[in-house]
């Protein structure tokens, strides 16, 4: 049976960054840099460390997503790989998902790894339901990567790009990081009801990702 092209664009993200491990290495090095950083900045105490963790474990999670999709495109523009895509029978839409499951996929990695290090530099143990965690965090993740991913093919061929694609992210994916800040600190804190801002999270991925799916065939068949 054919496979959906998709699965065959996240495979092929799959197995070059299985041979090469750039993306993978720098965000588990931005990521670890900001945990350390804060835990040395502070002495949290049991109470103070579910007020700051929350924020510095998005932040993490944002900075080794923004290192990975400068990686995302710059791939596909060496040898023509672009152009390539551009007359291939595959639609816009899987090379889109695809990036965008693949790019899910190694953020998912690295915050598999800061899991126990968060106990551990912050020791931390929720109050609230720690199953809601598995909720909160992908739905943030993807907020990023959807974004992320469609803007970093906006400004691939910018001489700027490692600079423009966090001017044009970070404002749209605010409202998300909010919505992420407070259901993980609600979650870990106890005090209050997360579920609000869980289908914010919700709400925000589900319009996101259906302008961009819609959008980024206009972006791939744009004249350069």
């Amino acid at each position: 049976m054919k496979r959906p092209y998709f699965w065959v664009h996240l495979a092929k993200d799959l197995r070059i960054e299985w041979r090469s491990r750039d993306a993978i290495n720098s965000m588990l090095f931005f990521a670890l840099l900001v945990v350390v950083i804060f835990s040395l900045a502070f002495d949290p105490t049991r109470s103070f460390a579910r007020q700051i963790s929350a924020p510095v474990l998005c932040v993490a999670i944002l900075f080794a997503a923004v290192s990975a999709l400068n990686q995302t495109w710059a791939r596909e523009l060496r040898h023509n790989v672009l152009d390539a895509h551009r007359m291939s029978p595959s639609p816009a839409g899987a090379l889109f998902l695809g990036k965008v499951l693949a790019n899910f996929l190694f953020v998912s990695v690295i915050e598999l790894i800061l899991a126990p290090l968060f106990v551990i530099f912050y020791n931390l143990h929720a109050l609230g339901n720690v199953w809601l965690l598995l909720l909160a965090v992908p739905l943030g993740t993807w907020s990023i990567l959807i974004n992320g991913t469609f803007f970093a093919a906006l400004s691939i061929r910018s001489r700027n790009r490692e600079l423009l694609l966090p001017l044009i992210l970070f404002p749209i994916f605010m409202p998300a990081l909010l919505a992420m800040v407070l259901a993980i600190a609600a979650i870990l804190s106890g005090e209050s009801d997360p579920s609000l801002w869980i289908k914010v999270l919700l709400s925000y991925d589900v319009i996101f990702t259906t302008i961009s799916l819609l959008l980024f065939d206009t972006i791939l068949y744009a004249e350069d």
